[in-house]
C-alpha cells in the first residue's frame, strides 16, 4: 500500500467504517511510513477535538428559513419541453409556417394573369379576359388566374379559376370540375395539392 491509498482509508478507520484486510494493511502502512503515522496522529487530534464540542442546538424553523432564502424554482415551460422532445414536428410546423408565409406573399405580390394548359390554341385572350368561343374546344385542363374566364365553348378536363371571375354560357360543357379559389387560403391548399399531385407522378 502506498501513501496515497492510505489517506482515504484513515478517514474510514476514524469514522469506524473500515474492517477486516483492509485495515490491518493500514496498520501496517503506518507501522512503515512515519509520515502518514504523523498525518494519522493529526487527523486522531482533530477527530477527538470535534467530538469534544458541546452539542449545537438548530432551531426548528432553520430550515424553513434556509428554503425562502433560496431562489424561487423556475416554472418549467411544458410547451418547450414538448418541443425538445419532438423536434421533427417542430422542424415540420416551421416548415409550414415559412410556406406558408411565402405562398401568402406570392399570392399577395402577384396581379398577373396568368392561363395555364395543355392545348391554348382555341383561347382568346384579350387584356385580362381569356375567352373558350362558341364551337371551340379545350382538351384538358384549364387554369386562369387573376383574370375573367368566358366559357362558351367545351373544355374536356377541369377547370380552374384563381382569384379571378368564371362566366358560364349556356353552350358552354365541361367535362371535369369546376373549381374557383377566391382567398388566399384556399388557394395554398390548392398549391399543396398541386405540388402532391406532382409528387405521386
Amino acid at each position: 500500500m502506498n501513501c496515497k491509498e492510505a489517506l482515504p482509508l484513515m478517514h474510514e478507520y476514524l469514522d469506524g467504517d473500515l474492517q477486516g484486510s483492509e485495515a490491518l494493511q493500514l496498520k501496517e502502512h503506518l507501522i512503515s511510513c512515519t509520515a502518514c503515522h504523523a498525518l494519522f496522529r493529526e487527523l486522531e487530534r482533530t477527530d477527538a477535538i470535534v467530538r469534544s464540542l458541546p452539542p449545537v442546538s438548530v432551531p426548528d424553523t432553520l430550515t424553513a428559513q434556509i428554503m425562502s432564502g433560496l431562489p424561487p424554482v423556475k416554472k418549467r415551460n411544458s410547451w418547450m419541453d414538448w418541443i425538445r422532445k419532438h423536434p421533427a414536428v417542430s422542424v415540420a410546423v416551421v416548415f409550414a409556417a415559412v410556406m406558408f408565409g411565402s405562398f401568402t406573399s406570392m399570392w399577395n405580390d402577384d396581379k398577373n394573369l396568368m392561363v395555364k394548359g395543355s392545348d391554348l390554341q382555341d383561347v382568346v385572350i384579350q387584356g385580362d379576359t381569356v375567352t373558350v368561343p362558341k364551337g371551340h374546344t379545350v382538351n384538358g385542363d384549364l387554369v386562369v388566374q387573376r383574370g375573367k374566364l368566358k366559357v362558351e365553348g367545351d373544355v374536356t378536363g377541369n377547370l380552374i379559376v384563381i382569384d379571378g371571375t368564371l362566366n358560364l354560357a349556356s353552350t358552354a360543357h365541361i367535362s371535369g370540375q369546376v373549381t374557383q379559389v377566391d382567398e388566399a387560403l384556399s388557394w395554398i391548399w390548392y398549391k399543396i395539392g398541386e405540388f402532391v399531385g406532382m409528387l405521386s407522378n
